[in-house]
């Protein structure tokens, strides 16, 4: 096959699944596509690397001047006047040349496009991660020694947040955990939910201020129907604010 269109190869640098077997053979047997894949794939590392970069610097006039004329982005000028005809070598040679220039050039031009589709790609999955706010061990209680387990606070972009909790200890028969945020004297408290298994994800309901309940409980509850904490904590731990 011939060389591998320089849109093929952006979209792989990437990391698009749409290198068919064929293409894969090529870059296999083909150092030129290779090559160029390997570049590509650096100007997508270097698009997220500038997330940090502050300012950088604006390319020289030259560069876009020929970027834009490979993309066909300019105005044409009129037709030249008629040159004498090449030998067919001259031809060949020239022809050669100018897909190598226009391959070179095409390259370059899709390789800014990489980079700025990965920097592009990079903010926006930064910008809607969820950030660590918080976190605590959890130590066990006197009636369950061994336990222990861990808590992160995370919060969304749009301020919604989250406890994930992660808790070993040994389970009771007939009973379920329940995970709570409780004032430091504990004359208040807020229950978040149930904990099915070692590990959950729990909502921290909106306007609960953490500040204010910073203490992250885990307690057995037997299956009573009764919506209060049963006095049976497993482990609590202090939050820690980031």
């Amino acid at each position: 096959m011939e060389h591998i269109d320089p849109e093929m190869l952006a979209l792989i640098a990437l990391g698009e699944p749409v290198a068919t077997s064929e293409v894969e053979r090529h870059l296999d047997a083909c150092d030129e596509c290779a090559d160029d894949l390997a570049g590509l794939r650096r100007a997508a590392l270097a698009g997220r690397a500038t997330l940090d970069a502050g300012d950088l610097e604006r390319p020289r006039e030259v560069v876009w001047e020929r970027i834009s004329a490979e993309l066909a982005l300019g105005t044409t000028a009129g037709p030249a006047a008629p040159a004498p005809e090449p030998s067919r070598s001259a031809t060949r040679r020239r022809s050669v040349g100018r897909r190598r220039s226009g391959r070179n050039w095409g390259l370059a031009a899709v390789a800014l496009l990489v980079a700025g589709a990965s920097l592009g790609t990079w903010a926006w999955t930064r910008s809607t991660a969820p950030i660590e706010v918080a976190q605590a061990s959890l130590a066990a209680f006197p009636d369950h020694p061994g336990a222990e387990g861990t808590a992160v606070v995370e919060e969304n972009p749009d301020g919604s947040r989250f406890v994930r909790v992660e808790v070993s200890a040994d389970a009771a028969p007939d009973t379920y955990r329940e995970v709570w945020l409780i004032a430091p004297d504990a004359s208040e408290l807020v229950s978040l939910g149930v904990l099915d298994d070692d590990t959950g994800t729990l909502t921290v309901p909106a306007g609960v201020d953490l500040a204010r309940f910073p203490l992250v409980d885990v307690s057995q509850e037997p299956v009573d129907g009764d919506p209060d904490h049963s006095g049976d904590s497993i482990v609590r731990g202090e939050l820690s604010f980031s």
